[in-house]
């Protein structure tokens, strides 16, 4: 790697900082809007047994909180999935959990109360990315982290297009949750090309974008019964592109036929995590306190989180796509042609011999 002058990050480094950093404060945006304007639309009002909260009634909370996701994201690309950024962007993300139940609970309103919660929400996104910038020496990005995020991220676009209200009527969740999967699905891109080994991706990094671009407002054109199969469909095409912008070509092409392999299970696994998730939550009954200290009414029933039982079923997807796709190591060298393992076999280690043979 060509060393940088000191005082100088790679231009490649300052790109991927404006690029995440602008991520996170788009994502900063709509959390604030999901709060100021979404939130309220969403708390029940009047005795009527009609309007009591069910399973379906908080979609903007979820919207939020994917939001809050979207700006850990943001974080971690900006800085290359290294490990200051990593860290300081989750401790961020757990303190705006916090603050979020704490900014629901005061139930702000009107254009004002966005203004106010965008500037605090930016200030809070620089400070973390100053402390970071301080604390990280280390050059280069972690293609491992990038390549990780790039899947959970796709994912949660998936649990943003497919957020649901009791009547799925309601005029401002369509727009709010395609807003929140296209925001999560430029995430995907930028994190995957990001996470690249190699040059000459840029065609499919759009092609992949231009998939979910049209993907994700088709799958909410669904009605909310039918939405799973397109879903799945569309995230196995956003993963197995991933796949292919992340994972390193064998003569400089990427094996079709060993990706297409990948189509049975990013069909099955992610969704297959998702439900699974979603009823661990349902059963506890995960959203509950959450409701309850943000003096929200009651879920008649279970109180699940589907953005938390997005966020395991990606970190999950996560970890199973990187032990599928991953490729063994080649066994080292010793001399021209032969490997360690030859080697070994043979006796030949590519080394003379010392201090073997008669002393003359």
């Amino acid at each position: 790697m060509m060393s940088s002058p000191a005082g100088h990050a790679p231009r490649s480094a300052g790109r991927l900082v404006a690029v995440g950093a602008g991520f996170a404060a788009l994502a900063v945006l709509l959390w604030a809007v999901g709060m100021t304007a979404w939130q309220p639309l969403t708390e029940p009002v009047g005795p009527w047994s009609e309007r009591l909260p069910d399973a379906h009634t908080y979609w903007a909370r979820d919207l939020r909180f994917l939001a809050l996701m979207a700006v850990v994201s943001g974080l971690v690309l900006a800085g290359g999935g290294r490990r200051p950024w990593t860290l300081r962007a989750v401790l961020l993300g757990g303190g705006a959990l916090a603050a979020d139940v704490a900014v629901d609970r005061a139930d702000p309103t009107g254009p004002g109360a966005t203004v106010s919660l965008v500037v605090l929400g930016w200030l809070a996104v620089a400070l973390t990315a100053a402390s970071a910038v301080r604390r990280d020496a280390a050059p280069g990005r972690d293609r491992a982290v990038l390549a990780g995020l790039s899947v959970v991220a796709a994912v949660l676009a998936l649990v943003a297009v497919l957020t649901r209200a009791p009547t799925d009527r309601e005029a401002e969740l369509g727009p709010a949750a395609l807003m929140t999967g296209l925001l999560l699905l430029a995430l995907t891109v930028a994190a995957a090309l990001a996470a690249a080994p190699g040059r000459g991706r840029a065609r499919i990094a759009v092609a992949v974008a231009v998939v979910g671009g049209v993907g994700l407002p088709v799958v909410r054109l669904v009605g909310p019964a039918d939405r799973l199969p397109p879903a799945a469909v569309l995230g196995a095409v956003l993963l197995v592109g991933v796949t292919v912008l992340t994972r390193p070509w064998s003569g400089g092409r990427p094996a079709w036929r060993r990706y297409a392999l990948l189509v049975p299970v990013t069909l099955v696994v992610p969704l297959a995590l998702l439900s699974g998730a979603l009823l661990v939550s349902a059963v506890l009954g995960l959203g509950a306190p959450l409701t309850a200290l943000a003096g929200n009414s009651p879920i008649a029933g279970s109180d699940a989180l589907p953005s938390l039982a997005g966020l395991l079923a990606g970190l999950g997807t996560a970890l199973l796509h990187a032990g599928v796709t991953r490729r063994p190591a080649a066994p080292p060298r010793c001399v021209a042609g032969t490997t360690a393992s030859t080697a070994g076999r043979t006796g030949r280690t590519g080394s003379p011999p010392t201090g073997s043979g008669r002393r003359r």
